[in-house]
């Protein structure tokens, strides 16, 4: 059995940070969030940390993008494996520890959304996937394969599995997935006076913005990523 990544109290700092920032919103922080969270006197200091991060396999660093930070599933197992662990071994529970796998979570993986159809309808799911909840702030309800590089910039790339909540409301700011007419798309939700709009996360992309002409929908609130390694 392979032994956790040894951090040291900063670099867990940091990953805690990004960690939480994914859970949370949906998106890993920028540099300079990191830095100005963390009382860095510049992003390169944050860099840095993020490189030997990288190095010790806990995360993945994406080029060419401000929140080119990911997760690998396998590091997160791992990591949360070994806190589970050293909570048991605090703890003065008479239970014996869980065994692995026990506690899964299995989702439906969503790929290509027919017109019209509920997005968790059977014909729309590939496989079932088991998951450890951990990885989660909030329980997700289905994987959705992500199409496109429009989420780029926030490290969503083309075949990864988005862990979504489901949900009909959001807040500014928050990763969703909409229904657009007959079209399913994973984009940053920001409600304005007259209209709804849609931003991607890369400069080749234009927002798309929503009026009351054509039948709009939240399907779900982005709470997770997962690189595709299946």
């Amino acid at each position: 059995m392979d032994a956790s990544p040894k951090l040291t109290a900063r670099q867990q700092q940091i990953f805690d940070l990004v960690r939480q920032s994914i859970e949370e919103t949906g998106a890993p922080p920028t540099r300079a969030e990191i830095a100005a969270e963390l009382g860095f006197k510049s992003a390169n200091a944050a860099e840095e940390h993020l490189q030997a991060l990288a190095r010790k396999g806990v995360i993945e660093l994406v080029g060419g993008t401000s929140r080119g930070i990911r997760l690998p599933g396998a590091a997160l197992k791992a990591l949360n494996r070994a806190r589970e662990v050293r909570e048991a071994l605090r703890s003065d529970a008479q239970f014996a520890l869980p065994l692995p796998g026990l506690a899964q979570l299995t989702l439906p993986l969503i790929g290509r959304v027919a017109a019209g159809a509920p997005i968790l309808a059977q014909e729309h799911i590939e496989q079932q996937y088991s998951v450890e909840p951990s990885l989660f702030a909030r329980k997700p309800d289905y994987l959705l394969r992500v199409r496109g590089l429009s989420m780029r910039d926030v490290g969503i790339m083309d075949g990864d599995l988005l862990a979504v909540q489901k949900c009909a409301e959001a807040k500014n700011g928050q990763i969703v997935v909409a229904r657009i007419g007959d079209e399913v798309t994973v984009k940053r939700f920001r409600k304005e006076r007259q209209h709804i709009s849609l931003l991607p996360e890369n400069p080749d992309f234009e927002p798309i913005l929503v009026t009351g002409d054509e039948p709009f929908a939240i399907e779900g609130l982005a709470v997770g990523l997962i690189r595709n390694q299946f």
